[in-house]
């Protein structure tokens, strides 16, 4: 859902900008052209840059950069009361980490058709979440193994369990 930079509040825009200048200040240095902040009370936590060819880390997107760092920040992995900001869609990973930190709002600039266009086109990707019969690059098969609730009974039986 677009919003009209008219009506962004200012603040929103200069959360995006800084976004776009992380994902472009890292093209320079040898990463992707994505750039993310988690926000809280209107004060940056963190930053986030895409080190995937950097790190050699396919999950290490701009997004999930800026959320680790800022769990760690904070000392907890829930992000309740942050907001994700992001020089682009978040692709469905991203929005996956972003709904498991339990972000309160997700902002974005760019979106994944401009992303296509500069070669990152994960539009099957969000075709796989939207519809998973319409058949992944990767196929994924659950085998019926015995003792596949093994973890789950040891989870459900400790009593010092941390909850999330």
């Amino acid at each position: 859902m677009a919003v009209d930079p008219a009506t962004a509040p200012d603040v929103e825009q200069r959360w995006l900008v800084r976004c776009i200048e992380l994902a472009t200040a890292n093209v320079a240095e040898g990463g992707g052209p994505f750039g993310a902040l988690v926000v809280r009370d209107g004060e940056v936590v963190a930053t986030g840059t895409n080190l995937v060819t950097v790190d050699l880390d396919p999950t290490a997107h701009a997004e999930v950069t800026a959320i680790r760092r800022a769990c760690r920040a904070l000392g907890s992995f829930t992000l309740s009361g942050c907001v994700l900001v992001t020089s682009c869609e978040p692709c469905p990973m991203c929005l996956a980490a972003a709904l498991w930190s339990r972000m309160d709002r997700v902002l974005y600039a760019a979106d994944r058709d401009d992303a296509a266009a500069a070669g990152f086109d994960d539009r099957a990707f969000y075709d796989i979440v939207r519809d998973p019969s319409a058949g992944s690059p990767t196929p994924v098969v659950r085998v019926d193994t015995p003792r596949r609730n093994d973890a789950f009974d040891a989870w459900r039986a400790k009593a010092d369990r941390v909850d999330y």
